[in-house]
């Protein structure tokens, strides 16, 4: 199926390992040109170079920590007209109210929750000029779960969702479309980092991390690639009629 968004400029958060760089992978298998956003220049330009040396697209890098506003607005300034933002960078630390203070919570929000609020804020007024544009959020399935064990993450993911469908309730005015995606267990490098610790806490053992998967739905964990394929849909005129959506992949788990 041609998603029909060869040719737009992306731009992805987060870019260069896991999900982000999934979603690099497939929209530049589909034409897309792209904005790579992440902490780690080295990365980004690995990620830019496998790219380019598989896909005729421009790929451009910019090393950034989208924690702060005022680099989040140079981000923004620089990329130019974008047609598809995905926000995707964050990582929020596990732990009970107990055990995230005051200080762990706020710089992961900073990264994540206000991180995505003001890469919207400073992309959307080019969308809008232009009456054309998707923004699409990964955020994640703690904020419909809410487990005690992640309360950042739970808390931090239920704000996004909401702020992603109220944005969504807008925006059609706009000609712009916004969703979100809730992935579940992925195996990322994160991901197996959790499940080493989990492994350990279960098993005593930190190797025996991949057992952590067997009961989740099918045995295993979802890979990258199912959470990327499902951004290019939402962000292709395929997805036309999709807005305001938040779609959780987590293999149907109870």
């Amino acid at each position: 199926m041609d998603l029909q968004i060869a040719g737009k400029r992306a731009l992805v958060t987060g870019g260069n390992k896991g999900i982000g760089r999934a979603v690099a992978d497939v929209l530049a298998d589909e034409g897309c040109d792209l904005v790579l956003v992440a902490r780690d220049q080295a990365a980004l330009n690995e990620t830019a170079q496998a790219i380019k040396a598989r896909c005729q697209v421009n790929v451009e890098t910019v090393a950034a920590d989208l924690s702060s506003e005022d680099a989040i607005k140079k981000v923004a300034a620089g990329a130019g007209d974008i047609d598809i933002l995905v926000n995707n960078a964050g990582a929020i630390p596990v732990g009970n109210l107990l055990k995230v203070d005051d200080a762990a919570w706020r710089q992961a929000w900073d990264l994540k929750v206000f991180g995505y609020i003001s890469m919207c804020r400073e992309i959307y007024p080019s969308m809008a000029a232009r009456q054309s544009g998707v923004i699409i959020n990964i955020i994640g399935g703690a904020g419909e779960r809410h487990p005690a064990a992640y309360i950042a993450g739970a808390a931090g993911n239920a704000a996004l969702m909401g702020f992603t469908r109220s944005l969504a309730h807008g925006s059609h005015k706009d000609g712009i479309r916004v969703v979100g995606i809730n992935p579940g267990a992925i195996a990322t490098e994160r991901q197996e980092m959790m499940a080493r610790s989990r492994a350990e806490a279960q098993f005593g053992d930190a190797e025996k991390w991949r057992d952590v998967y067997k009961s989740n739905p099918f045995g295993r964990a979802g890979e990258p690639a199912e959470i990327a394929n499902t951004v290019a849909f939402f962000a292709s005129p395929r997805s036309s009629y999709t807005s305001g959506t938040i779609l959780t992949i987590d293999g149907g788990r109870e």
